[in-house]
């Protein structure tokens, strides 16, 4: 009866006509970029409302901090609709978000998110790394999905705003705490908010949700931009431990005219089953494959470099080429950048090769399989914010097992000194640009 009353019967659909009007006409360039962007008001950093948390949490110990569980006690919201733009930004005490059942990110995934860190370094001060290069990816997931796209400039204004929020609120915690405790463990951070122990940084992880409520596919009329931190650990407190990956024929991650190149909650869940699959043979990571020749494409959740030793004598550091299936990862691009620098005499790395070529092209499990008989196989690691870089130690594919060389440490010739540099450019021991000031 409920169906035959349906028949014929025109769904309204999920989005107003204004909204498709401003998505098409009122488009305006970033002064930042030259992108275009809708003319509806921008993030205005200098409405900024602060309500502070009234029990804020009792730090862990910082040695029992697990990546991504412990949140600072604030969070930032900006709400977006699409006659108004965007709304009043807001820090305020972490906690639920209020969502209608029929939000369209419940039903159609409308969500991306980012992940940077913010480090600390000796003399106090605090600084992002790269902002910019997250900031674009996440205006380039937003257009992917028609969810709404940010002024570049002032979208690392806000994010600069939570960071240093998160640090002042932090160092008057801790004044706080000293007037009050004559001694406390060392193994503790100062507070549920920005960790000064050596190793330690504050995860980032801005994320943009449809939130209007409608069933329908469609341009959402109203979004959320939420901004949460974790203070995090080193990823490898005890050294490094490189991981033996799963050559998966049974799954792949991403395909052509697909959204692998971007950083949308649609392209994480379906991993869960495939990481189970791998763990339950004996493997940490996926290494997903790509087409008949079974092109390595990306590393679990990161970008994967091969190195290759060749017959004049040079080394060819290797990466999957942006070709739409891959991710365009800060690290990634921070690997490369440091790598080619070092080739044309820019800034040359200590212990690193001169003779190297970088090349962004396809590499299949054949090249692969061939390297490793022939002993031309030098290393491989991932790349990514979580982990900077994870060496490989062992690859399952058709039944057997590659094994790829690692170094006394775990790292090899070329990873070593691309790692060296360029943890010592996000602690600030090493200047660079990339190093965005926040406070201190």
């Amino acid at each position: 009866m409920f169906l035959h009353s349906l028949r014929g019967a025109r769904l309204a659909p999920a989005r107003l006509p204004l909204a498709r009007y401003i998505a098409t006409k009122h488009v305006v360039p970033d002064p930042m970029t030259g992108e275009l962007m809708s003319s509806t008001p921008d993030i205005q950093v200098n409405r900024l409302e602060v309500t502070r948390h009234p029990n804020p949490a009792t730090p862990p110990p910082s040695n029992t901090l697990v990546f991504g569980h412990t949140f600072t006690d604030h969070m930032l919201t900006i709400p977006w609709n699409a006659v108004s733009g965007w709304g009043t930004p807001e820090i305020k005490p972490y906690g639920p978000l209020s969502l209608e059942p029929s939000a369209t990110v419940l039903h159609y995934a409308q969500t991306l998110f980012e992940g940077m860190k913010a480090y600390r370094d000796e003399q106090g001060k605090v600084s992002l790394f790269r902002p910019d290069m997250n900031m674009k990816r996440m205006n380039s997931s937003a257009r992917r999905i028609a969810l709404p796209v940010r002024a570049l400039a002032l979208f690392i204004s806000t994010m600069k705003e939570r960071v240093a929020d998160a640090y002042a609120y932090t160092r008057r915690r801790s004044t706080a705490r000293h007037c009050s405790i004559s001694s406390r463990s060392s193994s503790a951070s100062t507070s549920t908010g920005f960790p000064k122990e050596p190793g330690h940084s504050l995860y980032v992880r801005p994320t943009l949700i449809g939130t209007q409520k409608a069933i329908g596919v469609g341009p959402p009329n109203e979004a959320l931009l939420f901004v949460i931190l974790s203070p995090v650990g080193p990823y490898y407190a005890a050294g490094f431990k490189p991981v033996a990956l799963y050559g998966t024929t049974e799954f792949i991650r991403a395909a052509p005219g697909g959204t692998g190149a971007y950083k949308l909650g649609v392209n994480y869940a379906p991993g869960v089953v495939p990481q189970k699959a791998a763990g339950a043979l004996g493997y940490s990571q996926n290494l997903w494959l790509h087409g008949p020749d079974h092109e390595l494409t990306e590393v679990g959740t990161m970008n994967m470099f091969v190195v290759f030793s060749k017959e004049d004598g040079s080394m060819e550091l290797v990466t999957p080429p942006l070709d739409g299936m891959i991710l365009p990862g800060v690290t990634r691009d921070s690997v490369l950048t440091l790598a080619r620098e070092h080739v044309s005499g820019v800034k040359q790395l200590p212990n690193l090769s001169e003779n190297l070529v970088v090349s962004e092209r396809s590499v299949n499990m054949k090249e692969i399989k061939a390297a490793a008989a022939a002993g031309r196989l030098v290393e491989m690691f991932g790349a990514g914010t979580a982990v900077v870089i994870s060496p490989v130690n062992k690859i399952g594919y058709m039944g057997e097992d590659l094994h790829i060389p690692t170094g006394e440490d775990g790292m090899g010739p070329v990873s070593r000194p691309i790692w060296t540099e360029l943890v010592g450019r996000q602690w600030g021991t090493i200047p660079s640009e990339w190093s965005v000031p926040v406070a201190e």
